[in-house]
């Protein structure tokens, strides 16, 4: 069984750009990311990683699906914590995105994280998944999500959802976007067969994404 501990809003939000001057800009294997398995706020930020093919750009330190610390942290976390606050004393939670360079953490802030490895490094070649033109639409769509861990409130949101899906082939629009993220790891979060039972677009939507590898194979990570 793994562990998801209650922790307070994200201690560090910097973020990665592509100016020099920002501190944190985009440079190849300079940022590592620091995730769990059994760390809702991971799965994501796994998925985004693995659909754009970023393993040797920026590599993964995969932590063990239980804390191994008290209060719900990772003692090989606690470094990277204590050397970008002082006297930090909450716990050293991933998911975590740090610098090489400063040895200091940039952002614990998976929807950030998301987006900067999505803005700053895209392949050519890769997916869009926050293309120009939808950035209202996919947050939009996270706020759904968010909302879909009230169970009063999902119901609603499983609704809306299905009627996204029963006139697109994704969930903004008919591309793969982050949008589609957020919908398929918010699902797996709170069992998604049993939760698109009757919301028939929504279960072959999610069905479709489980099947590819950047979805699938973090499903299995979860469970192991």
């Amino acid at each position: 069984m793994t562990v998801t501990p209650l922790v307070p809003a994200p201690a560090f939000r910097g973020r990665i750009g592509r100016d020099p001057r920002s501190g944190h800009y985009a440079v190849p294997r300079r940022y590592r990311l620091h995730l769990s398995p059994g760390h809702d706020d991971c799965l994501g930020i796994a998925v985004v990683h693995r659909i754009l093919g970023l393993d040797e750009i920026c590599p993964v330190t995969l932590l063990d699906p239980n804390p191994d610390c008290p209060d719900g942290g990772y003692a090989a976390l606690r470094p990277l914590y204590e050397a970008s606050a002082h006297h930090y004393r909450g716990p050293a939670v991933a998911p975590v995105l740090s610098d090489g360079w400063s040895g200091r953490i940039v952002s614990t802030h998976a929807r950030d994280i998301m987006r900067d490895l999505a803005r700053s490094f895209t392949p050519a070649a890769g997916p869009v998944l926050y293309p120009r033109g939808a950035e209202a639409e996919i947050a939009a769509v996270e706020e759904l999500c968010g909302l879909a861990a009230d169970p009063a409130e999902l119901p609603g949101v499983l609704q809306l959802l299905e009627r996204r899906l029963t006139t697109h082939s994704h969930v903004v629009g008919d591309r793969l976007t982050a949008a589609d993220v957020e919908v398929w790891a918010a699902l797996v979060r709170h069992d998604a067969p049993r939760l698109a039972d009757g919301h028939p677009a929504l279960r072959a939507h999610v069905r479709r994404l489980t099947a590819h590898p950047a979805f699938g194979r973090h499903l299995a990570d979860r469970a192991a």
